[in-house]
């Protein structure tokens, strides 16, 4: 999935402002201008899209973490983990559960929100390491109507 679209959906989902989202990605250690994180927001046929990499929509994703749930301090006696070289939707999932406090539950009925179902196992094997027998790929699809979801229960059902 495209990492604008993604950044876009947990912006409006949030009710962020570019300021505020400059302020997330700050968090994560990275500095950011405004006028960067403006043109990651247009859309693709907009004068002065830029694409957003995945360095920063991993800043974003971890500040966001941060956030919402606070900085975490390190153990002493736990290793340091490797940061992900390729961003992928498994990785965006995670980082989304991890900053929203999702548990399996929740994750069904935000999909549901958006008239997406998927079964208990279908839903856990996105979230085993890969090379895991039962891991699975993260499709689009899934991302997009997970998204979806997440700004019906964020902001309520624009339909209604």
């Amino acid at each position: 999935m495209i990492n604008n679209d993604v950044l876009r959906s947990i912006r409006y989902a949030l009710d962020l402002s570019d300021a505020k989202v400059v302020e997330i990605i700050r968090l994560a250690e990275r500095e950011i201008a405004q006028a960067d994180v403006a043109n990651f927001l247009k859309k693709e046929d907009e004068a002065g899209f830029v694409e957003c990499g995945a360095d920063i929509l991993v800043s974003f994703l971890d500040g966001l973490i941060i956030f919402r749930r606070g900085k975490m301090e390190p153990r002493p006696d736990e290793p340091v983990k490797k940061q992900e070289r390729r961003l992928t939707n498994n990785a965006i999932l995670k980082k989304l559960r991890v900053a929203f406090e999702l548990k399996e539950e929740d994750m069904h009925k935000i999909l549901e929100l958006a008239g997406f179902s998927v079964s208990k196992p279908e839903l856990s094997a996105l979230f085993r390491l890969k090379g895991h027998k039962n891991y699975r790929t993260c499709g689009d699809q899934l991302l997009r109507n997970f998204l979806k979801g997440l700004v019906i229960r964020q902001r309520g059902n624009p339909k209604q």
